[in-house]
């Protein structure tokens, strides 16, 4: 019988369908590095998400270990590339979360154009300015997408109903949309988008795609989207474009100083706290894929694939 360590909190359905499918389950969340590899001994299947690095040292002091599953599509904690040339599967489960992705990054989107988190700010201290907070319709809009996998094409979906352009670019992709959208190069969209909407996993690649030298490329003022991983986005270069209205808004669901293993801000340099006290800026904790239904459906699109790689 197989047996799958599961090593943080997440939905029950997760080990209710290791069981029906006949795996031995353990639940013990709260493990640190050390703890956990020592836990893991003898497991053939190891649930994670993003509190414990998963690194060469860890895979080669877990020798059982057959598969290895991420609860979420961030893979930046573990180390792939390794864990598969030694023989050991990584399954993450974005399909679990992209409709929540997707509806939040429109929010945040609707949120800069119209200026919601502003005005209601400015109301709750007595203050009622119809004309500063004038919006601008996204119908009228060229939505540039960066990242066409589950999470960019979920957010293409949904600004379907809103009757603006939406294009896309992604180095990696061969075909994808549903005919709606338009397949670009990185430059014909830094030529023609409004808003430009981050969708990449966090690689040595994507690390500071936004930096001085893309916002200098882009032939627009923009407003920009952020809901893949903070470091995606140069805070200084962001905050540097804001400064000289090259940026026109930023919404960011991550952040750059944002440690991902205690949930939490592990520094606040001045870049971040000019973007924090911005008015031009909407900020939320990392909670685009954060609703109720996802959290079943991670925990249980995951289970299905470990399940067919250990039985």
């Amino acid at each position: 019988m197989a047996k799958v360590l599961i090593s943080d909190r997440t939905h029950e359905v997760l080990e209710k369908k290791f069981r029906e499918a006949g795996i031995e389950v353990s639940v013990e969340p709260g493990h640190d590095y050390e703890s956990l590899v020592a836990a893991a001994q003898g497991y053939e299947g190891l649930v994670v998400r993003s509190k414990v690095v998963v690194d060469r040292a860890f895979i080669d002091s877990v020798p059982s270990l057959r598969c290895i599953g991420r609860v979420g599509a961030g893979m930046e904690t573990i180390d792939v590339e390794y864990a598969e040339s030694r023989g050991v599967r990584c399954l993450n489960s974005p399909e679990g979360n992209r409709d929540a992705v997707g509806e939040h990054t429109v929010g945040l989107l609707l949120a800069l154009l119209d200026n919601i988190a502003r005005a209601d700010a400015e109301v709750r201290r007595g203050l009622w300015q119809r004309e500063e907070n004038r919006g601008l319709e996204l119908g009228c809009l060229t939505v540039g997408i960066i990242g066409f996998g589950n999470m960019g094409r979920a957010f293409a979906r949904r600004l379907s109903g809103f009757g603006c352009r939406v294009i896309y670019y992604d180095k990696y992709l061969e075909e994808g949309g549903d005919g709606k959208e338009e397949r670009v190069s990185l430059e014909k969209l830094q030529a023609e988008a409004d808003v430009v909407s981050f969708h990449v996993p966090l690689t040595e690649e994507t690390l500071h795609y936004l930096d001085d030298a893309f916002v200098a490329s882009m032939h627009k003022p923009f407003f920009l989207l952020n809901t893949s991983r903070g470091a995606v986005v140069d805070t200084e270069a962001l905050a540097g474009g804001l400064k000289k209205q090259k940026v026109r808004g930023a919404a960011l669901d991550v952040l750059e100083y944002e440690d991902m293993t205690k949930d939490g801000l592990a520094a606040a340099p001045e870049p971040l706290q000019y973007l924090m006290q911005s008015n031009r800026t909407v900020l939320t904790p990392h909670v685009a894929g954060w609703t109720v239904e996802s959290k079943y459906k991670l925990a249980a699109v995951l289970a299905d694939k470990m399940i067919s790689v250990l039985k």
